[in-house]
């Protein structure tokens, strides 16, 4: 296996007899700089099991999580089977759209050349394996780049509106609404019939309205939790607002969904925990949740994208050797919207 600098792209390697190989990108261990740890390099492409199917991968979405496996942070992941020293599968990427291009035997509902998006693992590179069930058909009206950003922040986006037992009518705040969930987190909301208030920073207050939300809040200039508005539900994404201050912007019995915090290096639920232990003595309800990838989820999300009603909204793309660089954008807040690697 020949590792280059990310800078100059690896030449080909030769495979073994009935062996194939691709480009993908690695890292050995974790590490919080994206260009320190990430590689390009010439590995074999993944076999699949029974139930997966091989795609190739025309684009690749990056989120947050990709940058938390990537550092290893909190550490208390280590400790819950992603790898101690370094990442158990070395090649990172969630999100993934591409072409079937081989079926495992109990394989039923995609064959090869079928169009697809979802979740895989290690879609940061040529080829990736993924499981049935956690992939549906792309959309014809979506590009791979837009059907790539997807699946995580989508389902992240639906399951917390879901844990806040959204209904229509009701006012609803998303703390963070200009990055990769908020995005979604808004159109679904006004989807379902909310009234959506959006929190962002000043230079991607167009960018929210521009997804349909009622009113947009310039954290810079104003403070959501100054009592002028109270919402039925609110949805912090990656925020650390403190739970008193957010409770000051709920109606006597608002719904509080923490979907995330940044900064945290051990256990990153530190405010979770507070919020579950604190709901029980309020009116109140305090609460998190933990995504997942359900294909129903999935299978939802596109049918709003298919009905217009949600569009994904990407920022940027990037080519494969360029995958430190959308990290780091990402990382430091460069993003608006989703960003995605292209091959």
């Amino acid at each position: 296996m020949n590792a280059t600098p990310i800078s100059r792209p690896a030449a080909q390697a030769s495979a073994a007899p009935g062996q194939t190989t691709m480009q993908a990108i690695v890292q050995h261990r974790y590490g919080t700089g994206p260009e320190d740890v990430l590689r390009l390099e010439q590995v074999a492409a993944p076999a699949i099991e029974a139930n997966e199917v091989l795609v190739q991968v025309r684009a690749a979405g990056v989120d947050r999580g990709t940058w938390h496996l990537m550092a290893g942070q909190p550490y208390l992941m280590r400790l819950l089977g992603f790898g101690l020293r370094g990442p158990k599968n070395p090649v990172p990427g969630l999100d993934v759209a591409g072409t079937v291009i081989a079926t495992g035997a109990d394989v039923t509902g995609f064959r090869a050349g079928d169009e697809v998006f979802g979740i895989a693992h290690g879609s940061f590179a040529e080829y990736a394996a993924a499981r049935a069930d956690k992939l549906v058909h792309k959309p014809a009206r979506l590009s791979f780049e837009q059907a790539a950003a997807v699946a995580v922040s989508g389902l992240a986006a639906l399951q917390g509106l879901h844990a806040g037992r959204l209904h229509a009518g009701q006012k609803v705040l998303v703390i963070g609404a200009s990055g990769g969930v908020g995005s979604y987190a808004v159109q679904l909301a006004k989807a379902f019939g909310a009234e959506v208030t959006g929190v962002c920073s000043t230079g991607k207050t167009d960018l929210v309205r521009s997804i349909g939300a009622d009113h947009v809040i310039d954290y810079t200039q104003d403070d959501f939790a100054d009592g002028r508005r109270h919402y039925d539900l609110i949805l912090d994404i990656g925020g650390n607002s403190r739970l008193a201050r957010l409770r000051r912007a709920l109606t006597p019995t608002g719904t509080l969904v923490i979907a995330g915090g940044e900064g945290a290096k051990w256990t990153g639920v530190g405010r979770q925990l507070r919020a579950l232990m604190l709901s029980p003595f309020t009116r109140q309800r305090l609460t998190t949740y933990v995504s997942t990838h359900r294909q129903a989820d999935l299978g939802t999300l596109r049918q709003l994208i298919e009905t217009g009603q949600v569009t994904p909204l990407i920022g940027r793309t990037y080519p494969l050797a360029d995958a430190p660089q959308a990290i780091r954008d990402l990382q430091v807040g460069h993003a608006r919207g989703k960003l995605a690697i292209t091959l």
